[in-house]
């Protein structure tokens, strides 16, 4: 399963989308238009899903949820990026990594 998410994610489908990982889901966030794409078995999938639907790379940023205690990570080789001073599968920049978070929140909460 790997669906764009715009909008609160209803209880039902946010277990569904855990149900591969054991509650875990791999996440790639849109900073920019605050959506996501969710439940793929990798990350590229879900970014290319994005990208298809009109991101931009540059906006892409992964990471997963945790349906059970409900923690947010920010760990992904995507985002390996050098050329936007994140030499690091984690996300490195706070600013960066406040949204992704707001916006898993807000999408999965």
């Amino acid at each position: 399963m790997n669906l764009i998410i715009k909008k609160k994610t209803p209880k039902k489908q946010l277990q569904e989308l855990g149900k591969h990982f054991d509650g875990y889901i791999k996440v790639v966030v849109d900073i920019k238009k605050e959506i996501l794409a969710g439940g793929a078995d990798r990350y590229f999938e879900e970014e290319q899903k994005l990208l298809e639907n009109g991101s931009k790379q540059r906006d892409l940023w992964g990471g997963g949820f945790d349906t059970k205690t409900k923690e947010t990570d920010y760990n992904s080789i995507i985002n390996l990026r050098p050329n936007q001073e994140n030499p690091s599968r984690d996300i490195l920049s706070l600013d960066i990594r406040k949204k992704f978070d707001n916006i898993v929140k807000k999408l999965f909460l």
